[in-house]
């Protein structure tokens, strides 16, 4: 455990999702394949339907709705709506046919395995201060095992825009009835974890589980107050 700035009193936490509390790599590569056969699988006019068309209509998307990448679940949905409209599906086919394959990858993106140790963190946490989730993603909690920790969870789209941008941790302060300066963010991303969470008045953890040096890393723009490999250091500060 490194520290980095005076840390004052934590009386809540808020945890990332992805890659803070679980190896998320091999859940996206495995729930893209899965979902992209589910999608090709779901009319004949979409079977050689390529991963690289489905990422042309996201690029298209997103230059005419920039805004649409803070929902990323609702981004995912619309491009595979468009595939449907685009091979002749109606406009009600297309629309049962997007929220089928969002199922389907709903429950493949939950297909996530949670450590013991991390269990047990969490669980320890919980007895002592408010956790809540605050996540960029579209991981459900509840789908894997994680959701009776948290008071809630907070997603970018339904919520606020993505961290960095400072919506969700201002929603947080203000559900829990806790000031700013006493919850500390954990998370994996200098830019959104850490820096998002400096910049609007939160003490900030960086969980750094690759051994990553933080002073060779090209975006740890602001430090972190504390810097820890493994989530059971946590309990030494509360």
């Amino acid at each position: 455990m490194h520290f980095y700035r005076t840390l004052r009193p934590v009386k809540a936490i808020t945890f990332d999702l992805d890659d803070t509390l679980y190896d998320n790599r091999d859940v996206i590569r495995r729930t893209q394949q899965e979902s992209h056969a589910f999608l090709q699988a779901y009319h004949p006019a979409l079977n050689d339907f390529s991963h690289e068309a489905y990422q042309a209509l996201r690029d298209q998307l997103l230059q005419q709705e920039p805004e649409i990448y803070h929902d990323v679940s609702e981004w995912r949905r619309r491009a595979v709506e468009v595939a449907m409209l685009n091979v002749g599906l109606s406009t009600a086919e297309a629309d049962a046919g997007s929220r089928a394959v969002m199922n389907n990858f709903a429950h493949w993106r939950s297909q996530i395995e949670v450590s013991l140790e991390n269990h047990q963190t969490l669980a320890a946490l919980a007895q002592r201060v408010p956790l809540v989730a605050i996540t960029n993603g579209n991981a459900e909690p509840h789908l894997f095992g994680l959701d009776g920790y948290f008071q809630f969870v907070l997603r970018a789209g339904p919520h606020g825009r993505a961290k960095p941008f400072h919506d969700m941790y201002h929603l947080a302060s203000e559900k829990l009835g806790i000031p700013l300066e006493n919850i500390l963010h954990v998370g994996d991303d200098l830019t959104t974890d850490v820096a998002g969470a400096v910049r609007c008045g939160m003490q900030s953890c960086w969980i750094n589980l690759r051994n990553g040096n933080l002073m060779q890393i090209a975006d740890a723009r602001l430090l972190p107050h504390v810097e820890i490999s493994q989530l059971a250091s946590l309990t030494a500060l509360v």
